[in-house]
């Protein structure tokens, strides 16, 4: 998806999220899809200016203070995971969970990747589809969480090319 097609589809999502603030049918106390919607688009410029090459994203994660984030499930993480990352799956994001794991530094730089960020295709870093990326919702959780000094790999890589903890499968 090209850059243009990006900022346009960014620019519908922010003209219809009023419309879609107003419809009572699609929010809840607890589901807000509008509201999702309204983050999403806050966060585009945000994420754009963050996606890294391969080494400003390694140089920045070894960097003093910062994480490491993997928030692929469990299994996938202990089947194998960069070097030095944590593990928070995804599902498992909490306000509670999030400021332990992180601390009470809302501006600790947070360095996060997904099984797109490897061009290797096997377990377990199977690719999924682009617009479903993991990386993209933990992007925008985390903002919306409040730690808004996330930083993301922008590139696609080989596990070789890595610092890799685990094994990989031979079956893709």
């Amino acid at each position: 998806m090209n850059k243009l097609t990006i900022a346009l589809a960014a620019a519908h999502i922010a003209v219809a999220a009023p419309a879609l603030a107003q419809d009572a049918a699609s929010t809840s106390e607890q589901i807000d899809y509008p509201g999702f919607v309204e983050l999403t688009a806050e966060v585009y410029e945000l994420r754009e200016g963050r996606l890294l090459s391969s080494d400003e994203f390694f140089e920045g994660a070894r960097s003093q203070g910062a994480l490491l984030l993997d928030t692929r499930s469990a299994e996938a993480f202990a089947n194998g995971h960069l070097e030095g990352a944590v593990n928070l799956p995804f599902s498992d994001f909490t306000t509670a969970k999030l400021q332990a794991l992180i601390g009470e530094d809302t501006n600790r730089p947070i360095y996060i990747y997904c099984n797109n960020n490897f061009r290797d295709g096997r377990p377990p870093v199977a690719t999924k589809l682009a617009p479903l990326a993991l990386n993209i919702p933990t992007f925008i959780n985390l903002v919306g969480y409040g730690y808004a000094n996330v930083w993301e790999l922008g590139e696609i890589v080989q596990i070789a090319d890595v610092d890799w903890v685990g094994e990989l499968s031979e079956t893709p």
